[in-house]
């Protein structure tokens, strides 16, 4: 069968283009989940509308404080703003990989005037100076015929991917850590209020000792005790208030502001609902969490290098052609001081000591590890879920009980006071019923607030409303055209990330704009 040359070009041209890709075939793996959680949490019967978290989900605790503190830390953390500035920074490197692709264009030109020494050997007989100038340019190109290249650049795009992903996490490990924080400072508030609710119950039966120690109607011994019951409650009110400056101050770092200028008022009770999390099917974990989408595209770059490495094994080409005028004067445009070169070189390793095949068996090794990381995050995050409904179940189960035992305590607190102002019974059965009362209410407040903080982490491990939808697509991943020249000076900052796909990304980068909680 004959080829003509017209056809052997097409052939190769075609080649050229498309390329051989030496990469498997990639399919993510597929888990057996269970159809429904086993967590014990209470949930409501959602409607379909309301089947799905929104990113915004701590406005659903109705706080507008912590409204107005997730915004300033969503605008301002530093963390999450480095985040963002990775992500860029792998978008420039999936233009830097996809230039390979094209051919690379340079122009060269110059000019020199030389003298030579009139003693210098073998000087050639006529001027000792001389002009030199030349300008040209050069072409070079390397056809991707393994898809070498291409694969490189498919790598550079999914760890774009990846790194939204990981922005995304590091947003939704920030929202979560300001809420956490928030709750336990309120948390503290409440605990701080029942001490000085205390400390002033304390102190009236100080007095009221002490004026029946003067008129002998009680013994010293009882004014000791009522003393003591004072000065602890004293000092455990301070240890809260440390706890609680502390928890203001890592808000204070999580939004970008210095400890010593911020400050969050303080509430007089824990009055933080409750949330109904809607959780969805256990299929769905796969979409919705960060982190499970970022190790996703870790092995899908993995598998791209797979076919980086087999490309070695075959020939490399590459094409070349550079030109221009050269001439010992400034009269270059002649056709006769004009001078060009066009060639091709072809490359191919025969015996480097098993290298190539040392750096393929790598490649697959690396793969089969990030199948293994991807299945230990998939698992993680499932046991994640299963440990906060858990979680959230037991605590208000605990916190009903407790609520049940600060009535009883109270009770029995007004009981023995008044059977001890009446001479009915002595003074230790009122201390035993004080410190029965208070350890009730402190523990059913840190109930209370661990029961809350545990529907904050089941937010969490169930992605925040997050979507793999919101990805990026590959080709989103390029920020630029080759030939755009405009902010070389002032490039774009980090905040250019929702530019993507604005109808995709934005829930990425934005957040509503709260009431400002603090001063």
């Amino acid at each position: 069968m004959k080829i003509s040359l017209r056809n052997s070009a097409g052939v190769c041209a075609a080649l050229a283009l498309s390329g051989c890709d030496l990469a498997p075939r990639y399919e993510a793996p597929h888990f057996v989940v269970p159809e429904n959680w086993t967590g014990q949490a209470p949930f409501a019967q959602a409607t379909p509308a309301d089947a799905q978290l929104p990113t915004d989900w701590w406005h659903l605790f109705g706080d507008p404080v912590l409204d107005g503190l997730e915004a300033r830390a969503i605008d301002q953390n530093a963390d999450l703003q480095a985040a963002a500035e990775r992500f860029v920074q792998a978008r420039a490197l999936v233009m830097r990989a996809r230039a390979d692709l094209l051919p690379h264009v340079g122009l060269a030109f110059g000019a020199s005037d030389n003298k030579q020494s009139a003693d210098a050997l073998f000087r050639y007989k006529g001027a000792t100076t001389q002009t030199d100038e030349f300008y040209g340019g050069l072409v070079s190109w390397e056809p991707d015929l393994w898809s070498e290249i291409r694969n490189q650049v498919r790598m550079s795009k999914y760890a774009a991917q990846q790194k939204a992903a990981e922005f995304a996490g590091a947003r939704l490990s920030l929202e979560a850590e300001v809420a956490s924080d928030y709750i336990a400072l309120r948390g503290y508030d409440a605990q701080d209020a029942i001490y000085r609710q205390s400390i002033a119950y304390y102190q009236k039966a100080v007095d009221m000792t002490r004026t029946q120690l003067e008129n002998q109607a009680a013994p010293r011994l009882d004014l000791a005790r009522a003393e003591n019951r004072l000065y602890v409650a004293q000092a455990a009110e301070l240890d809260v208030r440390a706890q609680r400056e502390v928890a203001e101050h890592a808000i204070a770092v999580l939004t970008n502001t210095a400890p010593e200028s911020f400050h969050i008022d303080p509430a007089q009770n824990f009055s933080l609902r409750q949330l109904e999390v809607p959780t969805g099917v256990p299929s769905e974990l796969l979409q919705r969490r960060p982190d499970i989408a970022a190790a996703e595209r870790v092995m899908a770059q993995a598998n791209r290098s797979i076919g980086v490495a087999r490309a070695a094994f075959y020939p490399h080409i590459s094409l070349h052609a550079d030109g221009g005028f050269h001439a010992n004067g400034f009269d270059l445009a002649k056709l006769a001081n004009s001078a060009w070169s066009y060639g091709a070189t072809a490359s191919m390793p025969i015996f480097e000591g098993g290298l190539r095949r040392a750096a393929l068996q790598y490649s697959w090794a690396a793969y089969r590890e990030t199948r293994d990381d991807y299945r230990s995050t998939v698992l993680a995050g499932f046991r994640e879920v299963e440990d906060e409904q858990s979680r959230m179940h037991l605590f208000r189960e605990e916190d009903m009980r407790l609520k049940a035992a600060v009535h009883t305590a109270m009770d029995m607190q007004d009981m023995t006071m008044t059977l001890y102002k009446g001479g009915l019974s002595n003074y230790l059965d009122s201390i035993v019923a004080q410190e029965a009362a208070l350890d009730a209410r402190i523990a059913e407040v840190q109930v209370a607030v661990r029961s809350v903080q545990a529907s904050v982490g089941l937010i969490r491990a169930l992605g925040g409303g997050w979507n793999d939808k919101v990805l990026p697509s590959p080709d989103d991943t390029m920020t630029f055209d080759v030939f755009q020249y405009d902010h070389l000076h002032h490039p774009e900052p980090a905040g250019g990330i929702s530019s993507v796909s604005p109808q995709k990304f934005e829930n990425l980068v934005t957040g509503e704009q709260g009431v400002s909680a603090v001063r």
